[in-house]
This record gives C-alpha cells, structure tokens and sequence, in this order.
C-alpha cells in the first residue's frame, strides 16, 4: 500500500516538474553537475543497470540501498530547511512592496515640482523678453555712437596729420601720427566700407610723405658730400626722429645709415691705405680720431637721436667694421714688411680699444654676424677687465711654473672681442714662427748653460733639485699661451700648440735624456779581493755621487715635466675654440716624458746592480764544501750591504720629492737582484751542510736587508710597501727552500722528491738537476733520481701519511735535526 502512494506522489511531481528546455538549460548552467540524478532524461532503469551490471553486483545491494535512503535524507533536510528559510517572505514582500509604492509617490511629488518649475521659467522668459531686447539695443546703440567718434577722430586727425605734415610740426605729428594708428586699428574689420578704406589709404599715404620728407630734411641736414650745416641739430630733426621711431623702421634704418656714413666719410678720407698714417705703427691715431668723434657726437648730436637708438655705440661699431676691412686689405698688400714686435703692437692697441668699447657700451647693437662669438671664451682674454693684484698673482704662479694656481672668476665677456683684431689672424704666423725661433734659441741655450755650470749639486734635505730650465721653458709656454689666446682661439693655437710639442720632445731628448750619465764596462777598478777584504771606499759605485743626483734630478725634472705637461694640456683645451678641442693631444710627450723617468730608474738600478755583481761572482767562487763551520755573514753580504747602504740613501733622498718613483726603483731593484742572487747561488757547486747552512744565514740576512732598503739609514723608519714587500718575501724564500732542500738528505729518494716538490713547487727538470748538482751528486745517482722525480710529478702525495713524508725534518737522522735547530738559534742571536 506505501508502495502505490510512493508511486503515485511520484508521478504528480513529475507531471508538475516538467520543466521547458530553456529553464533546463538555464538551471545546468547555473547549478553544473555531474550526477545522473540531476539529468532531466533521467532514466531509472539505465541507472539501475548502471549500478548492478551483473548477477554478482547484486551482493552489495543493501550497501547501495543504503547511500541512496542517505541521499534521500540528505535532500529531504536540504528542502525542509528552503522551506523553512521561506515562512517569513510574504510578509518581507509585503513590507518591499510598500516602500515601492512610497517611492512611486515621491516621484510624483517631483514630477509635479518639476511641472512648476518649467512654468515659472517661462513666465520668466516673459518678462524679460522686453528687457533683453532694450539691453541689446542699448549695447549697439553704444558701439554705434563709439565707432562714429572714432570715425570723427579717425577723419579730423587724418585732416590734421596732413596739416601739420605740411608745415613740418614734427613734434605734434609724432603724438597724432601714434592716435591716429591706434584709432585706424578699430576700423580693419570696416575695411570693405568704401570711406573707412579712403581714409586708411590717406593715413598711408601721409606716412609714406614724412618718411620721404624726413629722409630729405636729414639729407639736407648732413648731405653726403659738403661740410655739415653749420647751425647743428634743430629741434625738427629731434621731433623728426620721434615721428621716424612710429614710422617704418626702413625709415630710421635709412637715417641712421645716412648719418653714420656722413659721420665717417672724414675717417676714409684720413686713412686711405696710400697714406702714412695707415700702417700699423700708427694705429693709434685710428682710434684717437673715433674718441674724438664720438665725444663731439655726444657734444652736438647727443640730444637729437633717440636714447634707444644707441647712435654712438652704432657709430663705434661701423667704425670697427671699416677699420677691420681697411687693416685687412693694406696687410694684405704690404705683408712682406709685417714684423713679429710691429704686429704684437698693433694687436694689442687694437685689444686696449676694445676693452675701451666694452667698457662704453653694452654691445646691443651688435648682430650674429658681426663676430664669431666664442662658445667657451678664453679667461682673461681682456687685459682691462683684470686688475694689477690679480696680475701680479698670475706672474707669481708663472715664476712657480705652476698653471693649477688658484684664480679669480672669469671677467664679464667681452662683446667687441675680436670685432677689430679678427683681421690679424691670418697673419699671425708671423708670431708663431717667432715663438718657434724663441723656443728653439732658449733650447739651445738651456743646452749651452748646462755644459757651463754643469749638473746640479745632489740634494739631500727636500728631494731631488728639479733643473730651472724646466721651470723657465713652462714659464714661457704659459705666456705664450696667453698672448695667442688674446689674439686667437682658432687655428693659430693649434699651430701653437704643435710648437710646444715639438720643443717639449727636444727638451725631453737635449736636456734629459742627454744628459744621462752612460754607463761604462769597467767596474772603477774593484776587486774580488777587495770585496773579501772588506774594504769601505767611495769606488764601489759605478755612478759617482754626483752622477747619482743628476740622474735623480734628471728623474725629477722629468716627473715634473710630465705632470705640468698635463695640466698644459687641459690649459691649451680651456683656451681653444670647442670644435679644436679634439686636435690638442699632448699624450705622445708625456708618453717621452715617461720614457726618460723609467730609463733614469733603469740606470739607478742597474748601477747599483753592477755594483752587486763581484759580490755575487765572489759568492759563486766560494769553495763552500770547505766550509768547517757555522759564523757570522759572509764577506760578500758584506759587500752587498755596503753598497745598499751607500747608495739607496743618495737615491731615496733626492727622490723624497717623487717618493713614487723610489718606490719602483726599490721595485725593479728586487726584481732584479733576487733572480741574480738565485742563478749565482745555483753556481754554488758541491756544498756541504755546513756550508749550506752558511748560506741559508747569509740568505737571510740579505733578505732582512732587502726588506729594509726603503728606510735603510734613514732616521725615520717607515714600513715598506706592500708590493715590494711581497716580492722581496717571494723571491727570498724561495732562495731559503733551495738550500733546505740541499741540506736536506737524499735517502731514501722518495721522501727527497717529495720534499723538493713540496718546499720548490718546481716542475722543471733543469731545476732539480741544479739541486743535485749542489749536492755533488754524481752522475749515475743523479740519473735514478730524476726518473723518480719525473715519475713523482703527475701524482704529488697527498693524505695525511704523504703529508708527514714532506716534512724535511722528520725523516732527517738526529745529527741532521740538531744542526738546523742550532742554525735557527743562530739566526735568531743575530737579529
């Protein structure tokens, strides 16, 4: 019976959820899912077969019975709690539905006031209508009455202007002609009327009869051949000058042309180029005739021309535009008789005039094609915008010959520069080729005084003395450089600065590297013997001491050279044009000046290297397997250190200056020295262990000296550099692995193998061969020994066992481990 009414509810629900396809779709979409009970062609009997596919699936039937009667109740909660969450919507719409119906009102209410509101704007409208009309009305008529006073005014003053042009009332036309202009502008949109048109057309016509009319007063005024009216300026050409600034600018362009050259036309005549007057000797009556002019100028004519019309700074630069052209050609004619002192002469009042002008006048009217202005101007280019203390200053910092000296701030640029003496650059290799015959006459005589007074006295209390040529050659280049720059920052500086490299190049190579001492084959008559004995003596050293400062002052000379070189270098760039800048390049003399500075070092080096040498040879003679007994240094070290100490002094205290350079003679000393002392100790050849245990002290005791050469008999101690240090460290001990190495016993071999390669780190074959060469080795062993040295280099032992087997001492008997730990002791006694 429950059974049938579970069929049947069934079959009412499905009759009521026969849903369209559109809402099928629509609830998939929102509710994707997968299970085939959400399927609307859900099928019973497929999701049964589904479940139970064969006779054998039917065993879990209960268990399937069960997920679904869970199922089911699950969905029974799910719908009792929808339908329970549902109890309270009616009233919920109820209340929504009221609130919309209140809202429904209020936009009524609004419509209606917005109903009123229109019906007031147009009652507004109304009202106002009458109101507009009169305002409007009211305006036109107002513009009506203006546009016909102007009118009025526009026709009286054009009557008038006419009138007064007539009579020459220039100075009533020059404050009607601007209102008439000024009324005419209100009327260019009335252009088309026929009347207004005629009267711009007479307004034009008026103006083009005063300029025409001022132009002819001016002309009979000033005519341009005749003498000047007698009378001087009126007061009709003042007014006429008022009116011509309203005027076209044609006009006052065409007056001041006109007066200028009527103002100059005396100065052409004065100074034709066939006139004495007209060469550069006297130059200076040039410019006494323009102050002249222009003080009468301002005397007479002063008040008639406008001040913005800049008459007599217009005056002064026409003036400087017929000068330059008129210089230029009679230069041209008469080059063969232009001499350097003649042309310096010339530059240089033409250089005072333009400070005069720079000075007068502002430079306004001056256009872009009146002179090249520089981008980067010259500092102190105008002797007369410096005064004397600054000058002063700057010749102090020239004797010093240091051109890093601090200055004053560059004066105001000066506009005229150049708008005279621009003429004389093309000529100015006159000056460069006298610099050239200055330069390589100084030179010569640098050359000459050296040989007289000969090289300088070593100095021994403030460093290496600089040679004063060098001072005095720098001196000069910077004078040089200023004068030229004065005169031009173009090509001329750059045929300048070609001068100063090629004498740069001739005092490098005439005065330093020329004067180096050469080196000779004899050794100032010292011995072997001498050196056993022991003997002190000045004759040591190759190099006499006087030999040894100048070759330390030639070293700082050159130093400084290449330091003031660069800052010429940067100097020449500040005075040059920008586009020249590229082709000042002083870098090849540096480079010569370096050149000089390591050859000196070099010679420094190999001076007291020579000096080592019969030490070394002395060293290498030794019969050393004689040797009985440990004691003090041997008598070569002795040697060594007296020569050390006899020269690195000398060298280090006229190099305290250019403390650097010393530095890299210590250097080059080392490199040298070190690898020396190495190929005469291979010499050494048998050694007993006494007599490499001698050596290993002497080895010491060089190498504790060597690492004191910077401060060796210097009172103030100060540590060695780290470079030097490391190199002196590196290269002695492994003079000392050496002769562990020798000392150390050859059997068993393996174990001496080891230890050469541990303590040497030496692969070369040759090497070990030394080695046992030392040893006296004979040649039979020494053969076995190197197959097993050559078999022991691919595979170095390692581990903790081949570790112990490189220790030199532990496999040495106990005789050989006492005499080492006796010449330790002894070692440590002498420092």
């Amino acid at each position: 019976m429950m059974e049938e009414e579970e069929l049947e509810f069934v079959e009412e629900l499905e009759a009521v959820l026969q849903l369209t396809p559109d809402v099928q779709l629509a609830i998939e979409q929102v509710f994707p899912s997968q299970d085939p009970l959400d399927r609307a062609d859900f099928n019973a009997v497929e999701y049964i077969n589904t479940l139970f596919p064969t006779e054998q699936s039917l065993a879990n039937i209960d268990e399937v019975v069960n997920k679904i009667r869970l199922k089911i109740r699950r969905l029974d909660d799910n719908i009792r709690t929808v339908v329970r969450g549902q109890t309270n919507v009616g009233q919920d719409g109820r209340q929504a539905l009221e609130e919309a119906q209140k809202a429904i009102q209020q936009f009524g209410k609004i419509k209606d006031i917005k109903d009123k509101a229109e019906k007031s704007e147009q009652m507004v409208k109304e009202i106002t209508r009458d109101i507009k009309q009169l305002d409007h009305a009211k305006r036109h008529l107002t513009t009506s009455i203006t546009t016909l006073n102007h009118l009025h005014m526009l026709a009286g003053g054009v009557d008038s202007l006419e009138a007064m042009t007539r009579r020459r009332q220039y100075g009533e036309v020059a404050n009607l002609l601007q209102g008439v202009m000024n009324v005419l502008e209100h009327f260019h949109k009335y252009m088309g009327i026929p009347q207004i048109r005629q009267l711009s057309e007479r307004v034009k016509a008026a103006q083009t009869e005063l300029g025409q009319q001022i132009l002819a007063d001016f002309e009979e005024a000033f005519p341009s051949q005749g003498t000047k009216r007698p009378g001087g300026p009126s007061n009709v050409l003042r007014d006429a000058c008022q009116v011509a600034n309203i005027l076209d600018p044609r006009i006052k362009q065409e007056i001041i042309k006109k007066f200028i050259k009527q103002h100059l036309s005396e100065y052409l005549v004065l100074f034709q180029e066939n006139q004495d007057v007209a060469w550069l000797d006297k130059i200076d009556r040039r410019y006494a005739w323009v102050k002249r002019q222009l003080v009468d100028y301002e005397e007479k004519y002063g008040r008639m021309f406008p001040r913005e019309w800049y008459m007599a700074e217009r005056i002064a630069v026409e003036f400087c535009h017929i000068t330059r052209t008129e210089l230029a050609k009679i230069m041209r004619t008469r080059a063969k008789e232009i001499e350097v002192k003649l042309l310096l002469f010339a530059i240089q009042r033409t250089t005072n005039f333009e400070g005069f002008l720079a000075k007068r006048f502002s430079g306004c009217t001056l256009t872009d094609g009146t002179l090249k202005k520089l981008e980067s101007p010259p500092a102190s280019t105008n002797p007369f915008l410096e005064d004397e203390p600054a000058a002063e200053m700057e010749e102090l910092a020239l004797e010093k010959g240091d051109l890093e000296q601090p200055k004053k701030p560059k004066a105001p640029d000066n506009p005229f520069h150049g708008i005279v003496s621009k003429c004389f650059e093309p000529h100015l290799y006159v000056y460069i080729e006298s610099q050239d015959k200055n330069l390589g006459e100084l030179i010569d005589r640098f050359v000459a005084d050296f040989k007289a007074q000969g090289p300088p006295k070593p100095n021994t209390d403030e460093g290496g003395a600089v040679l004063p040529s060098c001072a005095d050659l720098f001196v000069y280049y910077k004078k040089c450089m200023v004068q030229c720059s004065q005169l031009s920052t173009g090509e001329p500086m750059i045929a300048l600065t070609t001068i100063f490299q090629k004498y740069l190049r001739e005092y490098a190579w005439k005065i330093l590297s020329g004067n180096l001492p050469k080196t000779t084959s004899s050794s100032g008559g010292l011995t072997i013997s001498s050196l056993l004995k022991e003997k002190e003596g000045s004759e040591a050293a190759k190099f006499t001491l006087e030999e040894l400062g100048l070759i330390c002052s030639i070293l700082s000379t050159a130093e400084y050279c290449l330091a003031t070189t660069q800052q010429l270098e940067e100097k020449l760039k500040e005075k040059v044009d920008v586009s020249l800048i590229e082709r000042i390049n002083l870098t090849g003399e540096m480079d010569t000046f370096s050149t000089v500075i390591s050859s000196s070092i070099q010679l420094l080096v190999q001076d007291l290297d020579a000096a080592c040498d019969p030490a070394l040879t002395a060293m290498s003679k030794m019969q050393w397997q004689n040797v009985e007994h440990v004691g003090d240094q041997s008598p070569y070290v002795t040697s060594v250190i007296l020569h050390i100490k006899q020269n690195v002094p000398i060298i280090r205290d006229n190099l305290a200056s250019t403390r650097k350079y010393f530095t890299q003679f210590c250097i080059k000393f080392a490199n040298s020295f070190i690898p020396k002392f190495i190929t005469h100790l291979f010499k050494c050849k048998p050694i007993s262990m006494v007599g490499a245990e001698q050596l290993l002290l002497d080895t010491h005791s060089l190498k504790m000296v060597l690492l004191d050469l910077p401060s060796i008999g210097s009172q103030v101690v100060r540590k060695a550099p780290a470079s030097y240090t490391k190199i002196v460290v590196k290269g002695m001990t492994r003079a000392e692995m050496i002769l562990k190495v020798v000392m150390a016993p050859h059997e068993p071999l393996v174990v001496f193998v080891d230890n050469y390669i541990k303590l040497l780190t030496d692969c070369n074959t040759e090497t070990f061969q030394k080695i046992l060469d030392m040893k006296g080795l004979k040649r039979s062993e020494q053969s076995s020994m190197l197959e097993l040295f050559r078999q022991r280099l691919p595979t170095p032992p390692s581990g903790p066992e081949g570790s112990s087997s490189l220790s030199l001492l532990a496999p040495t008997p106990e005789q050989e481990s006492s005499r080492i730990r006796k010449l330790e002791k002894l070692i440590k006694k002498r420092l």
